[in-house]
């Protein structure tokens, strides 16, 4: 197949005016190169289309349909008796990658449970792997025959019946026993001695079990482990001061994010913060649709606990703008891909110092990412990539959208190519430039017998 025939359908098949019987024509073709899986991530698929995919003889395209992030878990769910394993692994595993600004709605419970049961080992592993079930039937899943669900459903412990969960904590399997356990020991201190002495458990009982005091001074004394002693919500508060002073850097820094230190007393502490250090601080974490959690982080000065705030998309107002001007580039990046109402100006600064394909897929996608006055500003830049911009401005002319058109730098070609506003006669000759055909593909003003020429030309059968 000629390349830029293949790119030409590759963005025939992202089309969003893809007509739906050049879209059944598509995804009944053999599956060969990206366009019929571009096709498959559509959203909104027709009931024709859905029928199409079931009951297509490539495994691969029944693959990439049931991990689409953008299909409904009921059209999704309708593999669960596929005739391949891989596909309904695929199925159980669920969308591999999605905008964080979104969610994956999980699949059905029953459908669920038909997947655990399922007699290939590779679907039972793939759906308890899922980042994508809900909790509801992860709780389901305590008293089921197989030890690794019933590993899975400690997950849910707090949802878990009292009587559910002394079941587990005397599980026959010792893996099951070990994950309540470590559950269990963030009451009771009497489990959590018990873990000290297991060196597959002993870390984390140390970092979130309730300690007797001769444990957690033992530990002081012999130095085991300290980083996560550190974390340790009931660690007495006098070994919290003695370990604020630790010569281990890693140990002060532990101290230094514990959430029930004043804000004084914690930047007090000498610690030292990675420039590209995330900020994964299990108190904000868990409490990042907490409006007082977020507060305390957002206002503190620790650079981490202002990065953990900025990873929540339920910031209020007043704090997104807060740590907008925190001068932290870090935090205006994790603004910029998790909330949807960072600032313009932050996303444009993201914009000019990450650049690359991370700033073309936000400046596509963030809905705050500024359009208008854009041309005026951009279409004569000396980075292409800010040339690019101007094709987003909405008061952009047909004849600018064609002058990009032919810009000495390949993204912004692409960017005009797939505008609507191109005319039609610089659309057809993009058809058939190998770097624009993918994008000329896409755009919605192709005519409906371009598309179908471009199908032809691919060879995909009538």
């Amino acid at each position: 197949m000629v390349a830029f025939y293949a790119s030409a359908l590759d963005g025939v098949a992202r089309n969003p005016a893809l007509p739906t019987p050049l879209l059944l024509r598509l995804l009944a073709s053999d599956g060969g190169g990206d366009g019929p899986r571009h096709a498959l991530q559509r959203a909104g698929l027709p009931e024709s289309a859905v029928a199409v995919i079931l009951a297509h003889p490539s495994p691969g395209v029944r693959i990439d349909f049931a991990m689409s992030a953008r299909a409904e878990p009921v059209q999704r769910a309708r593999f669960v008796d596929d005739p391949s394993p891989k596909v309904r692994a695929a199925l159980a595993y669920g969308p591999e990658w999605r905008d964080p600004r979104t969610t994956v709605a999980p699949l059905p419970d029953d459908v669920c449970a038909r997947l655990l049961d399922d007699p290939d080992a590779s679907v039972r592993t793939a759906l308890l792997d899922s980042p994508h079930l809900a909790p509801s039937f992860v709780a389901s899943l305590a008293m089921h025959h197989d030890p690794t669900a019933r590993r899975s459903a400690t997950h849910a412990w707090q949802k878990l019946p009292p009587d559910e969960r002394s079941t587990l904590l005397a599980d026959p399997d010792p893996e099951v026993r070990r994950a309540a356990a470590l559950w269990k020991c963030r009451q009771d201190a009497d489990v959590a001695a018990e873990l000290l002495r297991d060196p597959k458990s002993a870390v984390e009982a140390l970092r979130r079990g309730l300690l007797h005091r001769a444990d957690a001074d033992r530990c002081v004394a012999e130095r085991t482990h300290l980083a996560a002693l550190a974390e340790n919500p009931s660690l007495p508060a006098d070994l919290v001061e003695r370990l604020a002073v630790d010569p281990d850097r890693a140990v002060r820094l532990a101290v230094s994010l514990r959430p029930e230190l004043g804000e004084t007393r914690r930047m007090a502490i000498d610690f030292t913060v990675g420039t590209f250090d995330r900020g994964n601080v299990e108190w904000i974490r868990d409490g990042l649709a907490d409006p007082e959690v977020l507060r305390r982080a957002a206002l503190s000065a620790h650079p981490l606990l202002r990065r953990a705030a900025a990873q929540s998309p339920h910031l209020p107002p007043d704090l997104v703008r807060l740590l907008a001007r925190t001068e932290d580039p870090l935090v205006e990046d994790l603004l910029s891909v998790h909330h949807p109402h960072t600032p313009q100006e932050v996303l444009m600064r993201v914009y000019a110092r990450l650049g690359g394909t991370f700033s073309a897929w936000m400046a596509e996608t963030h809905p705050r990412f500024p359009r208008e006055g854009l041309a005026a500003r951009y279409a004569n830049h000396p980075d292409g990539s800010y040339r690019r911009l101007a094709v987003r401005d909405p008061a952009a002319t047909p004849a600018l959208i064609e002058r990009l058109s032919h810009d000495p730098a390949v993204w912004t070609r692409q960017a005009a190519a797939g505008d609507p506003r191109l005319p039609l006669h610089r659309l057809r000759e993009a058809l058939h430039i190998p770097e624009l055909a993918s994008s000329a593909g896409a755009n919605p003003a192709l005519p409906k017998n371009e598309m179908a020429a471009v199908l032809n030309r691919a060879a995909v059968p009538a």
